[in-house]
């Protein structure tokens, strides 16, 4: 495996180049499924049917921690890139655990809120609206539950095995699916809840 040092250590084989150029393709493919569940969502918005709309049940105080948390943990993340790049093991495996942690109390605002619907009796069988919030908003936690569980064994393997071009690549592939996940929040954050509650 021929090793090019005048690149980051992510990118410093073919294969590694290779896997982010592959991931890139792979968020394509995130991005045409999230796509469909936004459309799906605004065709079904103003199906309430005997239901609460979005303006009865969002509140903006928990859509706000989730927002602000979630947009923390990309800086953070970016900053775990910016030690890897350096050099700074000890940075780099705080900063992932601290955007890990960040990604979990988003994680646990967003239970909270669906409980909170369900007991208001807000539900996915109360309508078509509710069903595509629910859908959209579970896929989107769903990928972020996976995030957590691959953030943890990335910290696993750069903790036991310091910094190869794997780890390395392994860790910016991550940051990347991580930052694409906040990018998908501020559009359900602006055209979900924002609009929604107008």
């Amino acid at each position: 495996m021929k090793i090019d040092h005048s690149v980051p250590l992510e990118y410093s084989t073919e294969e590694n180049q290779l896997k982010v150029i592959g991931f890139w393709v792979f968020l394509g493919a995130e991005i045409v499924l999230f796509s469909t569940l936004f459309a799906v969502y605004f065709t079904l918005q103003n199906n309430v049917g005997n239901g609460p709309s979005g303006s009865h049940i969002f509140e903006l105080t928990p859509v706000m921690v989730e927002t602000i948390v979630l947009l923390s943990s990309s800086f953070t993340i970016g900053l775990g890139i910016h030690a890897m790049r350096l050099g700074l093991k000890k940075a780099m495996l705080a900063f992932f655990s601290i955007t890990l942690l960040l990604g979990l109390v988003f994680l646990g605002v967003e239970i909270t809120e669906f409980v909170t619907y369900v007991h208001e009796g807000a539900t996915m069988q109360t309508s078509a609206f509710l069903s595509s919030l629910f859908t959209l908003l579970g896929t989107h936690g769903a990928h972020v539950t996976f995030g957590l569980l691959w953030g943890i064994a990335i910290l696993i393997q750069v903790k036991n095995q310091g910094f190869t071009p794997e780890t390395a690549n392994k860790s910016f592939i991550f940051s990347l699916y991580w930052h694409f996940l906040d990018v998908v929040w501020i559009f359900i954050f602006s055209f979900v809840y924002l609009k929604g509650m107008m």
